[in-house]
């Protein structure tokens, strides 16, 4: 009986591709609410690596979600604009009006709960992607004041009285 062959390597890197791909789902997602706005029930939760090259926030929102953040995109956002490798929003945070840049390869997480829609990224090494560290606007290290991170859970309100809210994907995660 033959030996069985040992796997061969994945030089196509298959991995890297499906995400790709699905990163262009949230992509075109934000680009179809950029030119339409939000469809019905329709609204987004976001996180991504606050950490990550090219992802700029204050200073101020930086130090309260160091690491990670998830953002909402549901009534309270404005001049979305969105490119091939970013997406630029501003949102407002403690009344305090805030422009967010953040480089698809930062996401981790996007989820439309209207319809239980949800994509879960590994975050793209810059090594990986070496073009991520200068598309965006913001540079090519996250140490600058402006860079930003995030944790889970922030709350704030905007002028209208309605609260936007920084919120954890783990309570959508099915256990």
């Amino acid at each position: 009986m033959a030996e069985p062959k040992p796997p061969v390597e994945d030089l196509m890197r298959y991995d890297q591709l499906a995400q790709l791909a699905l990163r262009g789902v949230v992509r075109e997602a934000l680009r179809r609410v950029e030119r339409e706005g939000l469809p019905g029930e329709h609204h987004f939760y976001i996180a991504f690596n606050t950490r990550y090259p090219g992802v700029i926030l204050s200073a101020r929102t930086m130090e309260r979600y160091p690491r990670e953040m998830t953002i909402v995109l549901q009534h309270q956002y404005w001049n979305l604009k969105v490119h091939d490798t970013w997406f630029e929003v501003e949102l407002s945070f403690d009344n305090i009006p805030e422009k967010l840049i953040i480089p698809f390869n930062a996401v981790k997480g996007f989820l439309d709960p209207a319809v239980q829609f949800g994509l879960q990224f590994e975050v793209v090494a810059v090594e990986d992607q070496p073009e991520a560290a200068t598309d965006a606007p913001g540079g090519s290290n996250g140490s600058s004041a402006d860079h930003k991170s995030a944790t889970s859970e922030a709350e704030s309100t905007d002028g209208e009285g309605e609260k936007a809210k920084v919120v954890s994907l783990d309570a959508f995660r099915k256990k």
